[in-house]
């Protein structure tokens, strides 16, 4: 029995293929909700309608081919599975089935490459559907280039290097190898990606300071820092990766730091400069600044860890706050990414592996990819595809 269907109205998506094909299927969820993701080289007519008995969203789109390749992803959260079915004149039909009913919103957004229907399931869905030109969490520093249309710029930090090896595995692996060959891979696949570009800390075994790591991204006008790093325990039967932001506690340790050094340290998000500032005001917007930081780190930090989990084991199933020094830049949103446990014999092993590093890579890269689609920085190419989408959803009663 049908109980809504709905009716999307999309304005400023590319133009309609052909031959539409449905490229991707990606699913987050959260605590009783879920976001699926539809990833297109084209939009394409679409009709979208719920059952009961058991609760389905169904998703029917006109002239789509679904690849030998695609597989829908492992039901999680409220999703129960989702299934693909062929329909007369070469028509598909997604179904997404759920344990139990849920609030349906969805909406066409673009991508460099084609188009993508986000269907948010549940009141509490991962993300807002629609969201203003500028974003709450996106937040720009003064030094950051203004060009429309730009590339978003992210700094690939691979931990340790030079005379500093990091944790050592039971079987020689030494991080400070095995994570600059991740950095790689994920620098590379963010330079493959239409409007973003990568820059690596660090791309020889090359010792570098902590804050030489936050200059270098700072230098380079990044819109985010990622440190990757292989955890190291005496236990070795724990393994699993783990994602890391600034504590509270690092960032008013940072604060105190920059405030002694205002007169050097100029610039915060959003253009403010403390050098013409008295001390309480100085302290003021500091902790304003550093509170939109970890936000906007908390938020890419949770999308990098999600991905994470559909690679491999997840030690710590939220993000985790700490003071390391590499996330205290005040004007940077920063992650570090505990990619695994180089002290597991089983995980050292996959870590060497370079089929394995490629996964770690466009995990945290998928991650990030989501993230600037939904809080792109002003100026961006990611800013202008958002801004071209406006998409109304009006819910039409079913027929008696």
């Amino acid at each position: 029995m049908i109980r809504k269907l709905f009716l999307i109205t999309t304005i400023g998506i590319p133009a309609l293929a052909a031959s539409t094909e449905l490229r991707d299927v990606r699913l987050s969820s959260g605590a009783g909700s879920a976001q699926v993701t539809l990833i297109f080289n084209a939009q394409t007519p679409h009709k979208l309608f719920t059952l009961e008995a058991p609760d389905r969203v169904v998703i029917d789109l006109t002239d789509t081919r679904l690849p030998p390749n695609v597989r829908a992803p492992e039901g999680t959260g409220p999703v129960e599975v989702i299934r693909f079915g062929e329909r007369p004149k070469g028509a598909l039909r997604v179904v997404v089935q759920l344990k139990s009913e849920l609030p349906v919103r969805s909406a066409w957004m673009p991508r460099p490459d084609g188009a993508q229907l986000i269907i948010d399931l549940g009141t509490t869905a991962p993300a807002p559907l629609i969201q203003s030109a500028a974003p709450q969490k996106s937040v720009r520093a003064i030094h950051a280039p203004v060009d429309s249309d730009r590339d978003v710029v992210v700094a690939v930090d691979a931990g340790h290097g030079g005379q500093d090896p990091g944790a050592t595995g039971r079987g020689g692996t030494r991080e400070k190898d095995v994570v600059l060959k991740i950095a790689r891979a994920l620098a590379e696949r963010i330079d493959t990606e239409p409007g973003m570009r990568a820059i690596l800390t660090r791309q020889t075994d090359q010792f570098l300071t902590l804050r030489e790591r936050i200059g270098r991204a700072r230098a380079a006008q990044a819109d985010l820092f990622i440190s990757v790093h292989a955890d190291s325990i005496r236990n070795r039967a724990v393994s699993g990766a783990s994602v890391y932001v600034l504590s509270e506690r690092g960032a008013t340790d940072e604060q105190s730091r920059w405030l002694a050094e205002r007169e050097n340290a100029a610039d915060l998000m959003g253009g403010v400069t403390l050098t013409d500032k008295d001390s309480t005001l100085a302290s003021v917007l500091m902790d304003l600044s550093q509170s939109a930081n970890i936000s906007a780190s908390m938020s890419a930090a949770q999308r990098v860890l999600i991905a994470l989990d559909r690679v491999g084991e997840v030690r710590k199933p939220q993000v985790q706050q700490a003071g390391f020094v590499v996330l205290k830049s005040p004007d940077i949103p920063s992650m570090l990414v505990e990619t695994a446990y180089i002290s597991n014999p089983f995980e050292e092993k996959r870590l060497k592996s370079d089929t394995h590093q490629d996964k770690l890579a466009s995990a945290i890269f998928t991650g990030l990819r989501g993230y600037f689609e939904r809080n792109p920085p002003p100026g961006t190419r990611f800013a202008s595809l958002r801004r071209a989408v406006v998409a109304s959803v009006t819910e039409v009663p079913a027929a008696p």
